[in-house]
């Protein structure tokens, strides 16, 4: 493994930022480190930046122990989210810091700088100053400054939290090409799980300090491995009084579930031709427009719960009668987070995550 660390802790006072974190990293993928805010995700990349000091553990890159080397020199980039880019330097000169700091050659930074600017697109804006530029042209600016000195590792603090949402959805794309292009381990902090799904090979969710699962985006939407992830991850519904609907019974001490809109599907009341003694009869509550789907809100025995709908599907009205399909749930204690099929539908047993 590339990058591990090892029972790592850290308080600030009484606040525990991390708390016995274990993970390892294979070479040249891409990581999202995903959590709530003051889930310790930050405090986890600062620490491999050597900006913070872990209290007890070890941090290991490429088979050696780092905790006692300073930051400038554990040969490591990092892209703040709000680019620090120097005010008065122009685009080539902010790329080519890092590299006068090495003492390079006027000819090795001129050849680097200009082959990172290409990288990033940005031909023609080597002499503009930061404040000529656009938020997303401000942040290809300081990935290339965090490359320019060929670090071994790449840490980026919630790359795309000062841009805006339009800007945001294309440089995801931009970053995830780039890595992959020059083959670069990375690590990224986020809040916004779409953002690491679409982004990371793997993503590792901290709560608390802790980390509660590791894997690739779909395994972690799929099979979540804790409560916490169960209800984190994806548009999630919690209800109390599952054995109500029908098709699932309740499990020996488990009295919670969590329904994904994808778990559910609405239908017009004469519409329905299949599975319709597992239907249950639901109100339309709420209707709303999220661009290329609707968000619907409908009450079954109490229970409010959220699907969606596509713009080809049939109308449904607020106050309508309709049918509903659940097709599967989550349920989980304290420690364990079972799916469960609708049996009505198909016969399964609940299966462990």
């Amino acid at each position: 493994m590339y990058v591990e660390l090892k029972n790592i802790n850290k308080s600030f006072g009484d606040f525990k930022a991390s708390d016995h974190v274990d993970f390892q990293i294979e070479k040249g993928k891409l990581i999202g480190l995903l959590g709530p805010s003051g889930s310790g995700k930050t405090t986890i990349l600062r620490m491999i930046a050597g900006l913070e000091m872990p209290d007890s553990g070890d941090i290991i890159i490429d088979g050696t122990r780092i905790n006692d080397v300073p930051a400038n020199e554990r040969g490591i980039g990092f892209v703040f989210q709000n680019y620090a880019l120097f005010r008065y330097m122009t685009v080539f000169d902010n790329i080519a810091f890092g590299l006068e700091i090495q003492k390079k050659s006027k000819k090795e930074i001129k050849n680097r700088v200009n082959e990172l600017i290409k990288l990033i697109g940005l031909e023609g804006l080597e002499k503009r100053y930061p404040h000529q530029l656009s938020g997303g042209q401000k942040q290809r600016v300081a990935f290339a400054r965090a490359l320019a000195p060929n670090p071994h590792l790449l840490l980026l603090d919630e790359p795309f939290a000062a841009i805006d949402a339009k800007v945001r959805q294309e440089l995801r794309s931009w970053l995830k090409e780039m890595i992959e292009r020059v083959g670069i381990t990375s690590i990224f902090v986020t809040h916004d799980q779409e953002e690491a799904i679409e982004v990371a090979d793997e993503i590792i969710i901290t709560n608390h300090g802790r980390v509660e699962q590791k894997g690739s985006p779909i395994e972690i939407y799929k099979n979540p491995g804790t409560p916490f992830v169960a209800q984190f991850i994806g548009q999630s519904t919690i209800i109390e009084n599952y054995g109500a609907l029908k098709g699932f019974e309740v499990l020996k001490n488990i009295e919670k579930a969590v329904i994904r809109p994808e778990f559910i599907s609405i239908s017009k009341k004469s519409r329905l031709k299949q599975y319709i003694s597992a239907a249950e009869e639901g109100t339309v509550e709420k209707i709303s427009f999220r661009g290329s789907y609707l968000e619907v809100k409908v009450r079954v025995k109490d229970i409010i719960l959220t699907a969606t709908r596509t713009m080809e599907d049939e109308l449904i009205e607020v106050g309508e009668t309709v049918s509903v399909l659940i097709y599967r749930l989550y349920v989980f204690d304290e420690n364990k987070t079972y799916l469960l099929e609708n049996n009505t539908m198909e016969d399964k047993n609940p299966v462990f995550i």
